[in-house]
């Protein structure tokens, strides 16, 4: 069942979506708008719009759109029952006991509190007797007790259902364990702990929530680690370990390293702004999230080739943002923790500090590949760096300008001459690239349209405009009274078009948050995008009245061509024709 309108209407009143957004986006008024860059793809150029008056949200470059309850679920991954909880948590409001379908959000609680209870069992089995030997693992690896606490270290034991009994007993049925990634189905039918015979790491979400394990072997065996695939309550693409605690840290910078034992250590050496990747390669999701949480990024990737190849791919992710980049250089060990472990924290903390920006350290590596004692090394490693220069600010671009000039023993005005040929040269290619792709993307867009709904990019736009005109002008629902819904594209548009409708017949309003659970979220983007990109209409019901005309043109167009198409059989059988 779902949610009652009054309580949905309240909960309207006492959300300001610009105040929820805020929290994860800096916001700049322009009008009665709100801009600023998109949490869902990057960009540097602001295509994110919040529309206070209607308590929407829309971004022209991805796509994205809805109300408050759609963005709570796309940027947090809930459900839809979940956001709303949220929302009304903000809003100091009770949820009803009754009246809804919680059952999605039943099964993540209980996924988290099996997660919860694992971790207590690895936690507990490490500080037993029977753990000695995962404890003694930590101890060797330098960390403290307090330290293994506060992350909640544990230790699987070596047997195939110690956990599996454990949960059991404590009233977890065996597809919430299937659910929580704790255990799996054998080929004969039963079941085994995931984990066993590894030192255990919980991965732990910014609202504190355990939502996944890492667990690594003792000796040299292989599968050296084993982490939790993707559940209902984990995607390792959009987490990052230790933000629960780095996002108390007090810096507006987080440090970015490869490993958990890397984190820990450097946590427990003060460094309590670190986090890593949940098993996986950076990800744009992971870029994003990093972007709302801090201002800077310090790469401290591993010193090692896998290591710097990650750092470029890193970089090439974070410059499509505005958060600052900075690349320490690594000495006397290959990663955070044994530089530690073998110089002390104070000598790496030197290292974060003088780390250098992310365009010094592509020129040193520009520099690396080149011998610059020769003329021919010097004509490389201009022709490479002026591909960097051209792509910062006029600033940046004439201080290095002066400083490459004078290393090179080369007239800055010739280097300068080559950079401003080079950033002309590729801005003209930009502008054709930019123009071509509008029309490609155009032509692409309405092929698919046809393609994929059957219908011409004329009723496709006569649709989406008719939508528009019931929603902004409700007066129009009295035209539709000779008008044939059949006549509309199935799926998206028909759908909308009945809740729209069903809504004026009830006086419902028409904002999103009153049609509930009943738009998927990127339905309901692609909702917020007509209205947000509807225009007002001098004389509303002509315009609807034109549209509905269209609408029925076009179908009966259709239905005569998909007519013509059959042969004789069918279309007797079609027709009742004998």
């Amino acid at each position: 069942m779902p949610l009652s309108d009054s309580f949905l209407q309240e909960l309207k009143y006492r959300t300001d979506i610009e105040d929820i957004i805020s929290t994860y986006v800096t916001l700049k008024r322009r009008g009665s708008t709100a801009v600023g860059l998109c949490p869902f793809h990057n960009e540097k150029t602001p295509s994110f719009t919040v529309y206070p008056e209607t308590q929407s949200f829309y971004c022209f470059g991805c796509g994205a759109g809805g109300d408050a309850v759609s963005f709570l679920r796309k940027i947090e991954n809930l459900d839809y029952t979940d956001a709303v909880k949220a929302l009304a948590e903000r809003a100091g409001m009770q949820m009803p006991a009754d009246g809804f379908d919680d059952s999605l959000s039943k099964r993540k609680r209980r996924v988290l509190e099996a997660n919860r209870a694992a971790a207590n069992f690895f936690h507990s089995y490490l500080m037993s007797p029977e753990g000695s030997a995962g404890l003694q693992y930590y101890r060797n690896r330098g960390l403290t007790k307090n330290t293994v606490v506060k992350f909640g270290l544990g230790f699987a034991p070596n047997s195939m259902d110690k956990l599996l009994n454990h949960l059991k007993e404590k009233g977890f049925s065996l597809s919430e364990m299937q659910d929580a990634g704790l255990i799996k189905k054998s080929s004969r039918g039963g079941y085994y702990d995931v984990f066993r015979n590894r030192v255990m790491t919980p991965i732990i979400d910014v609202r504190g929530n355990v939502i996944a394990f890492g667990g690594r072997v003792l000796d040299n065996s292989k599968p050296k680690y084993i982490n939790t695939g993707d559940t209902i309550v984990y995607k390792k693409t959009y987490e990052l370990f230790a933000l629960n605690f780095a996002k108390d840290s007090g810096k507006d910078s987080l440090i970015l390293c490869e490993g958990y034992m890397d984190v820990i250590a450097m946590h427990q050496a003060g460094f309590s702004n670190a986090v890593a990747g949940c098993g996986t390669a950076l990800t744009s999701e992971q870029v994003r999230l990093i972007c709302r949480y801090a201002k800077e990024v310090i790469l401290a990737y591993d010193a090692d080739d896998a290591g710097q190849t990650a750092v470029k791919k890193a970089m090439s992710l974070f410059k499509q943002t505005d958060i600052k980049i900075k690349v320490p250089l690594l000495q006397y060990g290959k990663d955070p923790d044994e530089i530690i472990k073998n110089v002390g924290a104070e000598k790496f903390r030197g290292m974060l500090e003088g780390a250098a920006s992310d365009l010094e350290f592509t020129i040193l590596e520009i520099r690396n590949r080149h011998n610059l004692s020769t003329t021919q090394g010097k004509i490389d490693f201009v022709n490479e760096v002026i591909k960097a220069l051209a792509e910062v600010s006029p600033v940046e671009r004439d201080l290095y300008s002066s400083r490459i000039s004078d290393e090179l023993g080369i007239d800055k005005r010739t280097f300068t001459a080559q950079l401003n040929d080079y950033i002309n040269r590729m801005d003209m290619a930009s502008k054709k690239s930019k123009y071509k792709k509008i029309v490609n993307d155009s032509i692409r867009q309405n092929g698919r349209i046809a393609y994929e709904s059957g219908v011409t990019a004329k009723k496709y736009k006569a649709e989406e405009r008719l939508i528009y005109l019931l929603i902004k002008y409700p007066d129009c629902f009295k035209l539709l009274n000779d008008f044939s819904a059949d006549c509309l594209s199935q799926g998206f548009i028909r759908k909308v078009f009945d809740l729209v409708c069903e809504n004026i017949k009830n006086g419902t309003d028409n904002d999103l948050i009153n049609f509930g659970d009943r738009l998927t979220v990127d339905e309901a983007g692609r909702f917020s995008g007509i209205v947000a990109m509807g225009k007002e209409s001098v004389d509303p019901k002509k315009e609807f009245s034109d549209c509905l005309n269209a609408v029925s043109s076009e179908y009966k167009k259709n239905s005569a061509k998909s007519a013509s198409d059959m042969d004789d059989d069918e279309f007797r059988r079609a027709f009742g024709n004998t």
